[in-house]
């Protein structure tokens, strides 16, 4: 079995837990708030990391060097995420993850803020066109606007602000002190603003295998994405990412009666285009030159 096969194999499993995440995520909003399956997720996550890394013997990497950097990130990713809890219990599936897709996009615009990158020509075109795809999807104005969709769209800022950190700790750190403070921080922060009220509503035994399954899932998902990068280029990579969309659009079709609007579709895509356009424009400036003798 070639590379990109393997690649495109990982990406399935991707899907299918960005899949089960967002739908276990809707059920369990109409008993949890946001900050609580992020306490519960991320408890769950804890178990699953430190079982890992103590059965791996990476447990000794986990060291407080980078201690700030991992605050700063995982407050990000936590605000990102909350945002996205919220957005998948409001506005309908395919918008989330149509709004999801323009993460890249932001790390164009925000990386030569952060880690003083160079903004090209390419990028700039990039983020003008998955900013027309935004307007397509979302359709700004009085009647169509909501929290819902205004969550979604945000929380791609806060991803694509993890993920610029995220590049910056993976100079330095071992994925192993990277996921046990993903974990354990945002099981910090979720405790601190589920509990700042005193009441913390505990899953139910309904509830309580989908909470697991989203934290296994978003473990799983993001560890399905890394195996396919490491084993072909983001190039290829990404246009296998995009079967997310139209899947959730049937889930949500199916499971919960949204109608799959083609509108949305052509939003997306030109996102994706714009997307697909920066990462083929940057895998073509890294190709070795050889010198003609």
């Amino acid at each position: 079995m070639n590379n990109i096969l393997k690649a495109g194999l990982w990406m399935l499993g991707a899907i299918a837990s960005f899949t089960s995440m967002a739908i276990a995520g809707r059920a369990v909003s109409f008993e949890l708030d946001t900050f609580e399956i992020m306490l519960f997720r991320s408890i769950t996550g804890i178990v699953v990391v430190l079982i890992l890394a103590f059965g791996f013997g990476t447990a000794k990497q986990i060291n407080r060097q980078r201690f700030g950097l991992h605050f700063i990130r995982n407050i990000f990713h936590f605000t990102g995420q909350n945002l996205w809890f919220y957005a998948i219990a409001t506005i309908p599936l395919a918008q989330v993850f149509a709004l999801e897709f323009t993460t890249p996009i932001w790390v164009i615009l925000l990386s030569p803020l952060v880690l003083r990158e160079r903004l090209t020509p390419i990028g700039l075109l990039s983020a003008f066109l998955g900013f027309i795809g935004v307007l397509i999807v979302t359709r700004p104005d009085a009647a169509t606007m909501s929290p819902g969709l205004i969550s979604a769209a945000i929380c791609a800022i806060f991803f694509a602000l993890t993920a610029i950190f995220t590049r910056k700790l993976t100079m330095t750190e071992p994925i192993t002190v990277i996921m046990f403070y993903l974990t354990t921080l945002q099981a910090a922060f979720g405790l601190i603003c589920a509990g700042y009220d005193g009441d913390i509503q505990l899953p139910s035994m309904q509830t309580l295998p989908l909470i697991i399954m989203i934290g296994f899932a978003g473990l799983f998902a993001h560890f399905c994405l890394t195996r396919a990068l490491s084993l072909a280029p983001a190039s290829i990579v990404m246009p296998i990412d995009f079967i997310r969309l139209p899947t959730i659009a049937v889930v949500g079709m199916l499971v919960y009666h949204e109608p799959i609007q083609l509108i949305i579709f052509v939003g997306a895509a030109l996102i994706f285009g714009a997307n697909y356009l920066n990462i083929s424009y940057g895998s073509a400036q890294n190709k070795p030159r050889h010198k003609i003798n």
